[in-house]
């Protein structure tokens, strides 16, 4: 055994704790005095506080305190304790020699004699300051995390234990579902459901999942104190400690009624938006195929009605013809339903009394819906009246009518309801091309079969049927739809199958006094003698009309475009009615025209006829005040009853001063007419109205092929404006009188000579613009003077 061994063999105890005091570095052992005053350090003093053995023996320990604590006797109250207990444990701040503070632990145990009295006390230092860092840093997350999730209040966090027990709760929860935190706390989190979930077990499933996957998220009907329901997205996340055991879950919800309201309205207004594109596509589409088309139609029905007063006495034959007509007019039922469709109606809307106007239909809907079926009206009381084109109305109600009836094939009830209406900015959000405001609702309700969903969505769209083929074309609905629309309403479909279905037509409401139209008549259809301009391009059409009025008497003018009727109208030509389609090629429009010829015949009636009026005469939806419109195709009979409706509308008074003879007839068998005018529109019409009245005209452009005629022919009368390209007229009459000294000279122009211009012959004068009644008088005057 060597001596070291020895050595420690023979050590004490106290001699082993001095070396154990010496050999530690990681803790400051010493002792105090028993009034402490510092009488040992060790190594691990020195580590901790900064000071040598040298500088601290005899020093107050207070030295190691903070100024703040040695003015609050800290360390005199902890001796004090360490007496009375016999020994203690504190923890606190300490200062180094340097001045630096640092977190240590402390135990002080008091040094007591054999009889009780204190010798001093022993200290045991550790140096804390990183653990007490990682604790306040803990702290600090902790308080940081509970500022925050108190601090939210748009959502709803909380805490549940594993069965789903509320054990916390923050204010954005109190503010979401209304509970404060000691109504909520200790209670099952399924009260936040509603009772239909409830009973389906949906909470414990969110928790089942949540367990198993880790989270759960959806979106649901939630129920706030107060009852009332709100949409929620929800995520539980299950909290689990670090063996992996369950400890509870984390619940974050969120109110997003707002956002699902929104997003609700973005779908809605983007299938409006989708349906505004489709409708305006399909409604460029509808009018272009409907003016080619009704142009055609327009043909076809002007020459079967011809051809049916040729074969009056051929029952064969008229009834082909009929026949031949009921398609055509089967044809323009689809052109008008798709104008209707695509909102390109012209329609003439008023003020109307919608009771007055059901109660005129039962008749009609009786014949129409047969039998089987019952008709009941039911009107509020004070009902307000509806601005809208009671016509077009009267279709739509008749086709909802007819629908009404194929979903009764055996019998039913329909029911007709009128009632007044205000649609307010909640309900018209979510539907951007209706307006709040007051309506007048046309509820029309069957007891029929009903519709599906699938087939509900597609009611309004175009060709789309449930009809066996040849039954239904689908635009019944789509029509009723578009005219709904262009008429500034509304309209929902609400049915269920095996139930029926009800059709709900909005109409704006109107203050004015409800407007009463003309009562029908079935009068005999008249023409006239007056003098009709035709304006249309289509060449076949033109001849059609022309050939429909010639048979109803009128004396015919025609013109291809709205430049050669201007030129017409320029030459003195008196005319009694402009009929124009809406429709004309070239850079003048029918508008324009028609303004600029009645300025120069303000006596003019017009009708405007079209089979799509492109917004020319049409804007928002309605006819331009003041505009008559025929719509193609139509019958014989409706162009002669707009005719006489327009001309008789001057008074007879007027209308009999400006009519010619029914059968004009010259003074004698044949008249030779020279006319000589260098527009050719102007004399072509002029030659045509000289035919007219049974004259024999020829039409040449200067005074130099007049000159060169009249040596070729003998000529009764020259006709001929006072101004031509080559020579004045009034020189061309001085020549034309003396190499024939029997003609007779007429002046027609808007600018007459004066007398002393032309005083060696004879002359008369028409002033442009005249009638056919005058230029048959300037004739008969020629006549006689000859």
């Amino acid at each position: 055994m060597s001596n070291k061994e020895n050595q420690l063999d023979g050590d004490s105890p106290l001699d082993w704790e001095r070396m154990w005091v010496r050999s530690t570095p990681d803790l400051a052992v010493f002792l105090l005095m028993p009034h402490g005053h510092v009488s040992t350090w060790n190594p691990g003093g020195t580590v901790i506080y900064g000071f040598t053995e040298d500088e601290v023996i005899g020093r107050h320990y207070s030295v190691f305190f903070p100024e703040e604590a040695r003015e609050s006797g800290v360390f005199e109250r902890e001796l004090q304790e360490a007496a009375e207990r016999g020994s203690i444990q504190t923890e606190g701040w300490r200062q180094r020699k340097d001045g630096s503070v640092f977190w240590a632990s402390v135990v002080t145990t008091a040094l007591v004699g054999s009889y009780g009295e204190i010798l001093g006390f022993a200290k045991v230092v550790r140096d804390e300051t990183e653990k007490r860092r990682a604790h306040d840093a803990v702290i600090e997350s902790e308080r940081r995390f509970r500022m925050l999730v108190e601090g939210v209040t748009d959502y709803s966090i909380f805490m549940l234990s594993p069965e789903g027990i509320v054990t916390n709760w923050n204010s954005g929860a109190r503010r979401i579902k209304g509970y404060t935190a000691e109504e909520i706390v200790g209670c099952h989190f399924s009260r936040f459901y509603t009772p239909e979930d409830a009973a389906t077990r949906a909470p414990q499933r969110a928790l089942d999942t949540a367990a198993r996957e880790g989270r759960f998220e959806a979106e649901g009907w939630r129920v706030r104190r107060d009852g009332t329901r709100f949409w929620a997205h929800v995520i539980v996340d299950a909290i689990r400690d670090e063996s992996g055991k369950l400890v509870g879950f984390a619940k974050i919800t969120r109110d997003v009624t707002e956002k699902r309201e929104a997003d609700q309205l973005l779908e809605q207004t983007q299938a409006a938006l989708f349906q505004s594109q489709k409708m305006e596509a399909i409604g460029r589409l509808t009018g272009g195929v409907a003016h080619d088309f009704n142009n055609v139609l327009q043909v076809l029905r002007g020459n079967l009605e011809l051809l049916q007063i040729r074969c009056a006495r051929d029952d064969w034959t008229l009834g082909r013809l009929s026949n031949a007509i009921s398609a055509v007019e089967r044809g323009a039922k689809l052109a008008s339903q798709l104008l209707a469709f695509g909102r390109r109606q012209a329609l003439r809307p008023a003020s109307v009394n919608l009771a007055a106007m059901v109660r005129s239909m039962d008749e009609l809907l009786r014949r129409a819906l047969g039998e089987t079926i019952e008709v009941e009206t039911s009107v509020a009381v004070d009902l307000w009246n509806a601005f809208v084109d009671s016509h077009q109305l009267e279709n739509v109600v008749l086709n909802l009518a007819i629908n009404a009836r194929d979903a009764m094939p055996d019998g039913g009830r329909l029911t007709l309801e009128l009632a007044n209406s205000t649609l307010d900015e909640r309900y018209v959000r979510s539907l951007p091309d209706v307006q709040a405001g007051q309506y007048v609702v046309l509820s029309v309700t069957d007891t029929g079969a009903g519709m599906p969903p699938d087939v509900l969505e597609h009611a309004f769209d175009p060709f789309f049927t449930t009809k066996s083929e040849g039954e239904g074309t689908g635009l019944g609905l789509s029509m009723a739809y578009g005219f709904v629309k262009q008429s500034g309403g509304h309209i929902r479909i609400y049915s269920e199958v095996g139930h029926g279905t009800t059709v709900r037509v909005y109409l704006p409401r109107s203050s004015a006094e409800a407007f009463t139209p003309a009562a029908r008549t079935n009068a005999p259809m008249l023409g006239g003698s007056e003098t009709v301009l035709v304006v249309e391009d289509d060449l076949k059409v033109q001849e059609t009309v022309v050939e429909m009025l010639i048979e109803l008497g009128y004396n015919v003018l025609k013109a291809d475009d709205s430049e050669q009727a201007l030129v017409i109208l320029d030459n003195g030509t008196h005319i009694d009615l402009l009929f124009t389609d809406v429709v004309m090629p070239g850079p003048l429009k029918s508008p324009e025209m028609v303004r600029r010829a009645v300025l120069r015949q303000p006596h003019l009636r017009v009708l405007y006829t079209s089979g799509y009026t492109r917004n020319a005469i049409v804007h928002g939806g309605r006819l331009d005040a003041g505009v008559e419109l025929l719509s193609k195709p139509y019958s014989r009979e409706d162009l002669a009853v707009k005719i006489r409706q327009l001309l008789d509308t001057r008074g007879a008074a007027n209308a009999e001063s400006s009519r010619p003879s029914a059968e004009p007839t010259p003074t004698t068998s044949a008249r030779r007419v020279l006319v000589v005018e260098d527009d050719k529109s102007s004399r072509d019409a002029v030659l045509e109205l000289l035919c007219m009245l049974d004259y024999h005209p020829t039409g040449v452009e200067n005074a130099s092929d007049a000159i060169e005629t009249m040596n070729a022919a003998a000529f009764d009368v020259l006709l001929t404006d006072v101004r031509l390209p080559d020579m004045s007229g009034v020189n061309l009459a001085r020549i034309a009188v003396a190499r024939h000294p029997a003609i007779r000279v007429l002046f027609a122009s808007g600018e007459i000579p004066f007398a002393e211009d032309a005083t060696d012959f004879q002359w008369k004068a028409l002033r442009k613009p005249y009638s056919l009644l005058e230029l048959e008088g300037a004739l008969r005057e020629a006549a006689r003077a000859q």
